[in-house]
């Protein structure tokens, strides 16, 4: 039986090969795909491969992609449009294979079985994967496909061949494919592992597989460490899911916004639909943060800190007039200064059944929140909304998180 165990699917510049997708007049251009547009100072979510091939990436800025790739395409991104298109995607995987946890809009983990395991049949399955996209999702979308013993080898290999990839490593294979690589390739090593490793005199691949599992604890600071040193030699080390601990939501405000005012009632939109999302997924908040990042200039006018934070302990609630009048208390403290980002987190979160009924608590107005979340779940997002929020109609739209697929009830109400 062979040891091809994990099966890796990342679709290929994801957000930008939908707007091609949905354009046919872009396919074979280069596109960037913005957070917003109009905005000098943003940066690219996505590029698609056509621009990636002159150096734009995500994070480059709209300055440096225009500089690097004059005929670029700007488009501001369509968040509700990508989870439409994952949601099909994911029903095209799952015609050939089960999905064992979808990781991001666009990366999913599928665990092989019995004879799917064999190169041979695992190549197989891996065409009938990308065909079965193609003909379910669109046929201008690809992925790249990595099947290795554990779902990190597995992961390193979707990003070995970009684009339209497929990657096998198995366990035999494993030491020659990472020497081709370092460190920083590895899934988990940012730019500061990177910069701890270097530190601990291990800047090679080739120097870090040679750190026993002691090494590996010390260079990790703990049991990461090790988990490292076994997966990074095949073996499928089976890390329990951690619980939801924090749940939020930021934004980096429109020109129009960049007021005390027009951030309050960012913060309030925010706050509302972290509210809905936390009696959607059934969570308590005990603790409520703010913070609210300003304008570069703040620094040079001494005016403090170019950012500010503060938090609340609360008693566990997920009622939302409860939570907006926390935010107003967190807020009486926000410095003077022009906000550029705010932000709204809750915390400290227990399950729907730990909740512990309090004396002090009213049930009529949970009741409430519930019956203003199922009008807006039947007649549509922003149908029923607290007083004061019609400033920020348009404003703080429902982003796609890193590892979190947003539910397209939550882009109900938005233009798209």
């Amino acid at each position: 039986m062979s040891d091809l165990r994990w099966f890796f699917v990342d679709m290929n510049s994801y957000f930008a090969r939908c707007e091609q997708q949905l354009n046919p007049r872009l396919r074979g251009r280069p596109v960037g795909v913005l957070p917003m547009m109009g905005v000098a100072t943003t940066c690219c979510l996505a590029a698609s491969p056509e621009a990636k091939t002159h150096g734009v990436k995500t994070g480059t800025s709209v300055a440096d992609a225009r500089r690097l790739c004059p005929g670029i395409t700007f488009l501001p991104a369509r968040p509700k449009a990508y989870v439409e298109f994952h949601h099909k995607i994911v029903e095209a995987v799952e015609s050939i294979l089960p999905v064992e946890d979808v990781l991001s809009i666009d990366e999913m983990a599928c665990r092989l079985m019995g004879s799917q395991q064999q190169p041979e049949r695992a190549t197989a399955l891996a065409h009938g994967v990308k065909a079965a996209i193609r003909a379910k999702a669109g046929d201008y979308l690809s992925c790249s496909v990595g099947i290795a013993p554990n779902r990190l080898l597995a992961k390193m290999g979707s990003d070995m061949q970009k684009p339209d990839g497929l990657v096998l490593i198995p366990r035999s294979q494993i030491r020659d494919k990472l020497l081709t690589l370092v460190p920083r390739d590895i899934p988990g090593i940012g730019p500061r592992m990177e910069q701890r490793l270097a530190l601990k005199g291990v800047r090679s691949m080739e120097q870090l597989l040679r750190c026993n599992i002691h090494q590996m604890r010390v260079l990790w600071g703990g049991v990461v460490g090790e988990r490292f040193y076994h997966w990074l030699r095949g073996d499928d080390v089976y890390v329990a899911p951690t619980r939801t601990t924090s749940m939020g939501h930021q934004h980096v405000l429109e020109p129009e916004l960049r007021t005390s005012e027009g951030a309050s009632i960012v913060a309030m939109k925010l706050l509302t639909k972290a509210a809905a999302r936390l009696r959607r997924e059934g969570y308590y908040a005990r603790r409520l943060t703010v913070h609210v990042r300003f304008m570069e200039e703040r620094n040079g006018q001494g005016g403090g800190p170019s950012s500010w934070e503060d938090a609340l302990k609360i008693p566990e609630t997920q009622d939302t007039m409860t939570l907006l009048k926390n935010l107003v208390v967190l807020w009486s403290g926000v410095p003077q200064g022009r906000p550029l980002r705010v932000g709204v987190v809750f915390s400290d979160l227990i399950p729907a059944d730990q909740h512990q009924f309090s004396l002090f608590e009213d049930p009529k107005r949970e009741m409430l929140s519930r019956a203003l979340d199922g009008i807006n779940d039947r007649f549509g997002g922003g149908t029923l909304r607290f007083a004061g929020q019609e400033a920020a109609e348009d404003s703080a739209p429902t982003r796609i998180p890193f590892t979190r697929v947003p539910g397209l009830r939550e882009f109900e109400g938005e233009s798209v």
